[in-house]
């Protein structure tokens, strides 16, 4: 019989044709087995040694185990790769299985539905995500099974759709197979754990049904999603497909939330990237990101929420103007603040322990966080009710008899492990207290009944032993064997003595030996009538963890605004921007060598819709673009601001086009990618929204990237007529200020000395003419005598531009006749005056200033 033919095998590959798609666990005794092209890839992502099974077989079939106790590290590895893993347990006792042991797929583990939410980042949501279409209508669909939590959403286009599907930052994808042909679908899925299922599981009539089925309603009119058939669909496939997995009925699961995101500000991916809201562009985490710096929350529920609110901005401004309101509360309260926040400390997650009750896996150290948590919460929540912005946030119940219970139940240090007894308290059951006492007094009550059986027998000798045998027995040596009582029942016959064993001892042998096995079973009995009796409380427990959140985020917005010195901003309705002395949040934090220079700004939607912001590299115009971004969505969540003074009238998208980078996977040049950006935003952006571009066509020749880069601001001024900055190195931009209503410009300022330049990063008005550049590669370290030829080389060029100019220029109309031209500023300037002032000879090689003065004698020549 060859091996694949074995019952085992047999077994095997019928458990895995249940999950093709997954790593399967194959429970073995103490250790869980991989065979076949499965063991290859955890062998190779775990480094575990790779062996086979049957190896002097003609058959052999590779082979990689793992301990069972240490299972759940290897399987956070694998999940972590983005790999789904089948567990395959023993379902029967194999002392009593007839032929070979039973084994059932117990649970799938997923990217979107890991094993337990300590496998989670405590401030991250874990949202497996749903995505289908019918009917030009796209639904969305997101679960984090971790908190119960289930959205919906539907949407007119795939565009907004797949946008909204990176915004909330998917763990895992669920998708109909139909959409595998679709090309954009594909690009967005790749290198994202995605689950391909036959399209019957996106079915929007089974998925409604199932719906009302779970919340025990008619429709789901109250929830606001009946009008939204695709994406019940979508919600449909997620509850089944994590029920499934989970081998749960997901019982934590309390309702649906429906929302629109025209309700919110649209923050694309590439902007997101661009202004580091949640990540930085380079390294991992939080840190060095805005929402890492804003994060000044407690507990990882308002953690949670501080990230949903950074990646949905409101466009409501009563709402704003409410968060804004309990901010202030807050801030203007030192010791409601401080108090706040110190009595949130011991508050655990809330939220995740409620789901975990659901679920039957909280175990007892749990359920103490949770009676802890609860304890606190009167000092969190009753204070606010003084506070008119805050009072809505306190409840009738505070969970005080959910507390009660717990610690009547529960003791203060409870072990991990909720089967090995230690977790009830005395007092509350007397056949438990009766079991501990046995338990822990058996070695001196077998000492009493030894003293007392030799009183009886007359034998001082006598012993009461034990072995695994026989259990408690009692030893008579020979010389007395005549004294021993008729009533003892012979054991065991050896050559100095005899064991004998009484009704009375085996009576008590069995309450001692079997007092702390049966001591673990009541304990554990106990815990888990407590745990069912506590499901009850989920709506309760949900609805506390939400309300906690909300402290948090508000009293940590408000540390925030007190620590960094922010001020409220007033939101208006009018296509406005004015900011008196902005600062970027993150930058102004961090370790540098040069105070922070804060900026006014205004923009209107008359005579300042664009301003074209002109300046030297490295002089500023990045960061006081992205703070001006950054500072309108942090007042749109309800944070106060890095200014002085802010009035913001409300932005419905905001965009950036900063930096430049190269698409290989799609195989996009830099330009293509600046230019599929650009576009982008010129399609979607409308009068409200902010606009924020920089060095647009730099990728491409001079003229074509000034053509475009002109074309596409007259685009922003007239045609979208939105709020914007344009940064540019094309200085002859400067004159669409005076060729094109709306637009104005402002440079940043610098200080030259010599050849030395100072970036003062203070915002002037009007243009600069100069971009500083070999000062620039001067400061960045660029060899001396690379400077010296590029300065030769630029006077030449001006010259050249001075003398023959070209007519392309012509377009972009002339100067303001009381200025004074580039062109007639080049002339001025002499070149070789200019290469001696900022020369230092002492930093020349010999070969460097040999060629140079070359280059000073055929300069010097060529103007004589």
């Amino acid at each position: 019989m060859s091996t694949l033919e074995s019952p085992m095998f047999r077994q095997y590959l019928a458990l895995k044709a249940q999950q093709p798609d997954a790593l399967l666990f194959f429970r073995m005794g103490d250790f869980y087995e991989l065979f076949f092209e499965d063991a290859k890839v955890a062998a190779e992502a775990c480094e575990l040694t790779l062996t086979s099974r049957n190896k002097n077989a003609p058959d052999p079939v590779p082979m990689a185990g793992v301990p069972h106790h240490a299972a759940k590290g290897y399987i956070q590895t694998l999940v972590g790769l983005g790999h789904k893993i089948a567990i395959a347990d023993q379902v029967e006792d194999p002392k009593t299985a007839k032929g070979i042991v039973k084994r059932e797929v117990v649970r799938v583990v997923s990217p979107g539905v890991l094993m337990e939410p300590e496998d989670l980042a405590p401030r991250e949501n874990c949202w497996l995500v749903g995505l289908s279409t019918e009917n030009e209508q796209w639904g969305l669909a997101l679960l984090d099974v971790s908190t119960g939590d289930l959205r919906v959403t539907q949407l007119s286009s795939q565009e907004d759709a797949l946008e909204e599907l990176t915004r909330c930052g998917a763990s895992e994808l669920l998708l109909p197979e139909a959409l595998q042909q679709d090309t954009a679908i594909v690009q967005m899925a790749q290198g994202r754990p995605v689950t391909w299922l036959d399209g019957e599981a996106f079915d929007p009539k089974a998925g409604k049904e199932d719906l009302c089925r779970r919340f025990e309603v008619q429709d789901l009119g109250a929830f606001g999603c009946d009008d939204m058939p695709v994406a019940l669909g979508s919600a449909g496939a997620l509850l089944n497909y994590a029920g499934t997995n989970s081998q749960s009925s997901l019982p934590h699961l309390i309702g649906i939330r429906a929302y629109s995101v025209s309700g919110h500000m649209v923050i694309d991916e590439t902007t997101r990237r661009n202004l580091e809201l949640t990540r930085p562009l380079y390294g991992r985490g939080r840190a060095g990101s805005l929402l890492g710096h804003m994060d000044r929350c407690i507990t990882p529920m308002g953690g949670r929420l501080l990230k949903e609110w950074l990646l949905y901005p409101l466009l409501d401004r009563p709402a704003i103007a409410d968060r804004h309101d309990s901010v202030a509360c807050f801030v203007h309260n030192r010791p409601l603040r401080e108090e706040t926040r110190t009595h949130l400390r011991p508050v655990t997650d809330v939220e995740r322990i409620g789901s975990k009750l659901a679920q039957g896996t909280a175990h007892a150290r749990d359920l103490v966080a949770l009676r802890r948590s609860l304890e606190a919460l009167p000092l969190v929540l009753l204070p606010l009710g003084a506070e008119p912005s805050l009072a809505h946030l306190v409840p009738s119940d505070l969970g005080e008899k959910m507390a009660q219970e717990i610690a009547y139940w529960l003791v203060d240090e409870p072990p991990m492990a909720t089967t090995e007894g230690g977790l009830i308290c005395p007092g509350v059951d007397p056949e438990l207290d009766e079991l501990v006492r046995l338990a822990k007094e058996g070695k001196g009550a077998i000492a009493a009944i030894e003293s007392q059986e030799r009183e009886a027998a007359g034998i001082p000798s006598l012993k009461v032993k034990y072995n695994k045998v026989f259990g408690y027995f009692i030893e008579i040596t020979r010389a007395n064997l005549h004294k021993a009582p008729a009533h003892y029942i012979r054991k065991q016959t050896l050559t100095n003595c005899e064991r004998f064993i009484t009704p009375e001892l085996k009576e008590f042998e069995e309450k001692v030996l079997g007092a702390d096995e049966r001591r673990k079973i009541l304990e554990y009995h106990h815990f888990v009538a407590l745990r069912d009796r506590l499901q009850d409380q989920l709506p309760l427990l949900k609805d506390l963890a939400g309300r906690v959140a909300l402290v948090d985020v508000f009293s940590g917005l408000a540390e925030l605004a007190v620590d960094c010195r922010y001020i409220r901003p007033k939101i208006v309705e009018e296509s406005t921007l004015d900011i008196v002395a902005g600062r970027h949040p993150v930058v102004e934090r961090q370790s540098l060598s040069e105070v922070f220079v804060p900026n006014d700004l205004q923009l209107d939607d008359r005579d300042r819709r664009l301003v074209i912001l002109t300046g030297p590299n490295m002089s500023g115009k990045s960061t006081i673009m992205r703070q001006v971004a950054l500072i309108a969505i942090m007042a749109q969540i309800g944070s106060f601001v890095p200014a002085e003074a802010a009035t913001i009238g409300l932005c419905d998208r905001v965009f950036t086009r900063v930096g430049a980078s190269d698409d290989i996977r799609s195989g996009r040049s830099t330009f293509m990618v600046e230019m599929s950006e650009t576009a982008n935003i010129l399609r979607h952006a409308t009068r409200r929204s902010l606009v924020l571009l920089d060095e647009i066509g730099r990728g491409t020749s001079t003229y074509d990237g000034l053509s475009i880069a002109w074309a596409v601001a007259e685009s922003i001024a007239a045609r979208i007529g939105c709020r914007g900055i344009f940064a540019t190195h094309y200085h002859e931009m400067v004159e669409l200020a005076s060729t094109c209503a709306g637009i104005c410009n402002l440079s940043v300022a610098v200080s030259v000395w010599g050849n030395r330049i100072v970036f003062l990063r203070r915002l002037e008005e009007g243009g600069a003419s100069r971009s500083y550049g070999i000062q620039c590669a001067r400061l960045a370290g660029m060899p001396q005598d690379v400077i010296g030829r590029a300065k030769v080389l630029l006077a030449e060029l001006e010259r050249h531009s001075t003398k023959h100019p070209t007519p392309q220029l012509s377009l972009f109309g002339k100067a303001p006749e009381s200025g004074v031209s580039q062109e007639e500023e080049l002339e001025s300037q002499d070149p070789v005056r200019s290469i001696l002032v900022e020369l230092e000879p002492d930093t020349l090689s010999p070969r460097e200033a040999h060629n140079l003065l070359y280059d000073l004698v055929r300069l010097t020549q060529e103007k004589l």
